[in-house]
């Protein structure tokens, strides 16, 4: 039996790597962190999703420690979240926050016997964040790898797409319309089309439009990029 494991927090990138992964995988789990964050309202929106899409299991790990040493506006109510993406490493920045996430989704994976772990991070329209790049993944991957003894595999589908591909994904699967109503991507934690103020939204906002203007052209780079028929 495949089995994989999505670090999940139920935004539109790990709801659309959840959806792929169950048809390609025999049981997939869903992994949540509780890290105080600003937007908690993710922990249920995953909660649901996860159920709603057929999980075989959900988890949340309180991470909270991670709260205390991370200063950032996701992270603390009194730092304003961005309105626009921002040059270089931008305040929503989470340090740590993959190193820990991947880490600890990679020992799950060897309690449930998964083969996989999977992630959204993307390095092709991603916020700046270091912890994003194809480069680092693959390192942690590496040493998580040496550190168990057991190869763990880290999968990230959406590694060199860009944000009209990743909805172009969703459609792929028929599940558009869930990824954009029942997602929450928004930094000041509103689902769907979310608060329309905030960098994660203008990103997001801005794939979709590009997507639903030239869909079969987006929708023929995603196929190149991935090789789906």
């Amino acid at each position: 039996m495949k089995r994989a494991v999505v670090v999940f927090s139920g935004g539109q990138d790990s709801t659309t790597c959840l959806i792929q992964a169950l048809e390609q995988y025999d049981e997939v789990h869903c992994v949540t962190f509780d890290y105080g964050q600003r937007h908690r309202a993710e922990i249920d929106v995953a909660r649901e999703l996860a159920q709603t899409l057929g999980a075989a299991a959900h988890k949340t790990l309180d991470v909270g420690l991670l709260n205390e040493l991370a200063v950032s506006s996701l992270t603390r109510d009194n730092i304003p979240v961005p309105d626009q993406s921002e040059d270089g490493i931008p305040n929503t920045f989470v340090p740590g926050r993959n190193i820990l996430f991947l880490t600890l989704a990679a020992i799950y994976a060897y309690q449930v016997g998964a083969e996989a772990v999977i992630t959204g991070v993307c390095e092709t329209d991603f916020s700046g964040y270091p912890d994003c790049r194809d480069e680092f993944v693959k390192a942690l991957n590496h040493a998580v790898t040496l550190g168990m003894a057991r190869d763990v595999r880290f999968e990230t589908p959406l590694m060199w797409l860009n944000k009209a591909e990743t909805w172009a994904l969703a459609a792929y699967y028929h599940r558009l319309e869930l990824v954009r109503n029942e997602t929450l991507t928004c930094y000041n934690g509103v689902r769907g089309d979310g608060c329309g103020h905030c960098a994660a939204c203008h990103l997001r906002a801005n794939g979709l439009q590009q997507y639903l203007a030239q869909p079969d052209a987006v929708m023929a780079a995603l196929k190149s990029k991935t090789g789906l028929r």
